[in-house]
């Protein structure tokens, strides 16, 4: 069985970074033969205490360049072990373990397969919705791009061959939002990128419910179009929301 190595970067995360962390038993890491990766950007919380109590490598920064999440997941990245890196955000709940890693495992066999991605919904016992309505178009949206050939996914997950991810240099640290969407527009030309269906990660709503639907969709919009046009981002900061 391949290796797994899950990276998480981190700032300031100490509300949710336990539960994101303790959904990976023991038994889980040893099932799928896991590793756990968060790399933090200066927290000055509890997140790395936290952290260290999980994962099996903790990577800390004192945040002095002004780190952003790509450099967060590039850092992680070069610790990694394993053949096969899934990228997830901080506050990102797994619904079914078992059959996220399976699945996983079985897609990326296929020699054609660059990477994945997959569902995004809001935790349930938060969701309400307009929740449902929003994720639930997007999650369409992004599957319909894949299955023409345009490969697309939110943030909160990413999967990719270490292979490939250190071949492409990783993710463009010089973009500080809209990272995921440059990131797959040169991985889907390295082969095929499989939107999977049949699998869903939870996110937090606090970027939602702080800005509204609307600004997080101008915001994705123009930084998407900065990234399309110019490779870059239209905003010098992704700002964090906890």
């Amino acid at each position: 069985m391949k290796k797994i190595s899950i990276i998480i970067p981190t700032l300031q995360e100490e509300k949710v970074i336990g539960d994101t962390l303790c959904q990976f038993t023991e038994k889980l890491r040893r099932d799928f033969n896991i590793e756990i990766i968060v790399s933090d950007g200066g927290s000055t919380d509890r997140t790395l205490e936290i952290a260290k109590s999980y994962a099996d490598i903790v990577i800390e920064s004192d945040n002095s360049t002004g780190q952003n999440i790509s450099i967060g997941r590039n850092i992680g990245a070069k610790s990694a072990k394993g053949e096969i890196l899934i990228f997830l955000n901080a506050d990102v709940i797994i619904e079914e373990p078992k059959k996220f890693f399976s699945t996983i495992l079985r897609v990326m066999e296929n020699k054609e397969v660059a990477g994945a991605t997959c569902n995004v919904n809001i935790y349930p016992e938060e969701e309400r919705f307009f929740d449902w309505l929003f994720h639930n178009f997007y999650n369409g949206y992004f599957w319909l791009l894949n299955m023409i050939g345009i490969g697309m996914g939110r943030g909160e997950c990413h999967v990719v061959h270490k292979s490939l991810f250190d071949e492409m240099g990783g993710y463009n640290t010089r973009i500080t939002a809209g990272e995921d969407f440059e990131f797959f527009l040169r991985l889907q030309k390295k082969g095929k990128i499989v939107f999977m269906r049949t699998l869903t990660v939870f996110e937090s709503p606090r970027r939602f419910r702080k800005l509204g639907y609307f600004w997080v969709s101008i915001l994705w919009f123009l930084n998407a179009l900065g990234v399309l046009l110019f490779r870059k981002s239209v905003v010098d900061e992704w700002k964090p929301i906890r």
